[in-house]
């Protein structure tokens, strides 16, 4: 029996040095990463075994070796974190990774700037 599940992983924070500005790529800013897959965790569900189902930890390492490396938008930071996962995890048949940057740098006053980018076999098998 299939057991489509859903894997979360909310409020992943980083230091991080993404921007267009001078400021933003030598002082850094704050930045949150959260992760949602789809996936079937039928053998995790009945086994109770790490190697049944699709490891967090694998999850954070990618999103953390990622957000190391400076980039000037954070389209490209998720577009590399969406490609790593679809690379390492095939199993999530879906996911989305969104990257929030906070208090960007526009004129007025802003809590955060996000982007969500989608990934995954859609589906396929």
């Amino acid at each position: 029996m299939d057991r489509k599940g859903i894997i979360e992983l909310e409020g992943m924070e980083f230091h991080a040095f993404h921007g267009c500005l001078e400021e933003e790529r030598t002082k850094g800013n704050t930045f949150v990463v959260d992760f949602r897959g789809t996936a079937d965790l039928s053998a995790a569900a009945g086994s109770d075994r790490l190697e049944d189902t699709l490891d967090y930890g694998t999850i954070y390492r990618i999103v953390e070796k990622e957000m190391k490396q400076a980039s000037a938008l954070i389209e490209n930071v998720a577009g590399r974190i969406v490609a790593a996962i679809e690379k390492e995890m095939p199993g999530f048949s879906e996911f989305s990774v969104r990257v929030s940057k906070r208090n960007p740098p526009v004129d007025g006053k802003c809590a955060w700037s996000r982007v969500t980018l989608s990934g995954g076999r859609g589906g396929k098998d």
